[in-house]
Parts: structure tokens; sequence; C-alpha cells
């Protein structure tokens, strides 16, 4: 019995693990995508300019957008996904692909 109870503790914990921190949550993000190698080789840095010209949206829902120096490239689209938009909800921050322009 504590077995199974065992696996649903492991199984939130490492959730609220993965998005405590914007950099976290755009890391394990970028896992789930499928892109294992850029997850944990790129650079992350705060994405200025979508920051700066998106500012009125983006306070709107408590975000901000950030930018992989080594993005991965969609295979179907050959599109490079460099930018994602943390969002905070709580303590917790989630993330979404943002585009690039």
């Amino acid at each position: 019995m504590k077995k199974w109870l065992a696996i649903p503790i492991v199984l939130i914990f490492l959730y609220l693990v993965c998005h405590t921190t914007p950099e976290l949550s755009l890391r394990s993000h970028v896992g789930y995508m499928g892109y294992f190698k850029s997850a944990f080789t790129s650079s992350i840095v705060e994405d200025e300019y979508h920051n700066k010209m998106d500012k009125k949206k983006l306070q709107k829902d408590n975000a901000k957008c950030y930018t992989l120096t080594k993005p991965p490239i969609e295979e179907a689209t050959q599109g490079v996904l460099r930018n994602f938009k943390v969002k905070k909800v709580g303590f917790l921050y989630y993330t979404d692909y943002y585009g690039e322009l």
C-alpha cells in the first residue's frame, strides 16, 4: 500500500520542482516537447525585444519572455523554437512557445 502512495507523491513533487523557477519551467517544457539536448545545453536569457514590445500584454498575464541561445529546430517546419513566454501563477511558473515576431 505504501508503494502505491509513494508513486503519486513523487510525481507531484517532481511536477512542483519542475515549475518552481522560470528557468526550470522552460527547460522542462522544452524537454517535454522532445528536445532534451536543447533543454539541458542551451542558455536562457530574457527576451528584451518581446518584453518591451508586448509589455502591457505580458504584465496583464503576469509573464515574461525568454530566449534560448541554442534553440531546437522543429523537424516538420524547420522552424526555430527560440522564444518562450513564462507565466507565473501563484508560486508556480508555466511555459508556452511564444514565436519569433
